[in-house]
């Protein structure tokens, strides 16, 4: 990645600053800016293209919540003074979007959800087991993927760098508990912007079925699959992945002619 990282105002950022709406991009748990390099690669012609840095390591841990990330995200969007924003999210940042598009509905121009947590997960879940145990975190990274050489030697040893940093598993930890008590099925009801679903086939962490219940629950959305990929789409298969969103971006960024 050679996007330059932003520092403003307690925030650190990528933004494309093209002339268009913008796309504003959460990662997950274990996310990175790598993550997303095939959207930002794909997108930043066209739209606004923005990944904040989500402050999971760095939040004082008395504030450490999905909650707390949300309204780091509120806190963002208010300094940079977007309008409205197209949210996408993978894993925890789909969490954290949902609850961002909940709190701020008039602030939505989509949502698009790939990998989502807020109804199931089962990931390394709410403890650490084997710290210092290098081939157990490589398996375990491994398996989120379908194709496990996605998860390249870099993206392995950031994982196992943040479990074996006491301070920052703590973080995840308490951020991985209050996920799972932030369900969000009683809520989604509520979600009324165009949403779009798109889940690995192979997803061990959020399955499949986890991906037909936000379709059931979210009336505006829209849902599809990939198949011989897990649980980060964005990352295992880039094309198909960017095409379905580009595709749903033209649409829902239509600007509706006046009737004469």
């Amino acid at each position: 990645m050679n996007e330059l990282i932003k520092e403003e105002n307690g925030f650190r950022y990528i933004e494309s600053g093209t002339s268009g709406e913008t796309l504003l991009l959460l990662h997950g748990l274990f996310g990175a800016l790598s993550n997303f390099e095939g959207i930002i690669k794909r997108f930043s012609g066209k739209y606004n293209v923005v990944v904040p840095i989500l402050p999971i390591y760095e939040m004082p841990i008395f504030e450490v919540s999905v909650m707390g990330l949300v309204d780091f995200v509120t806190k963002f969007v208010h300094f940079k003074g977007y309008e409205k924003v197209h949210l996408l999210g993978n894993s925890l940042g789909g969490h954290i979007a949902l609850l961002y598009a909940l709190a701020h509905p008039e602030l939505i121009g989509s949502v698009t959800l790939t990998g989502s947590s807020g109804l199931f997960e089962s990931a390394f879940g709410t403890a650490f087991p084997k710290r210092g145990d290098y081939e157990y975190i490589r398996k375990k990274t491994a398996d989120t993927f379908y194709n496990p050489s996605v998860a390249s030697k870099e993206l392995v040893d950031e994982v196992f760098g943040i479990v074996n940093d006491r301070n920052k598993a703590i973080r995840v930890v308490a951020t991985a508990k209050s996920a799972v008590r932030h369900n969000l099925g009683d809520k989604l009801h509520k979600i009324k912007a165009p949403t779009l679903l798109i889940w690995g086939k192979q997803d061990n962490v959020t399955p499949p079925f986890v991906g037909e219940k936000f379709h059931e629950l979210i009336e505006n959305s829209r849902l599809y699959f990939l198949d011989e990929c897990g649980h980060a789409p964005m990352m295992e298969k880039p094309e198909e992945f960017n095409a379905i969103l580009e595709d749903f971006l033209k649409e829902v960024t239509q600007v509706v002619p006046y009737p004469s």
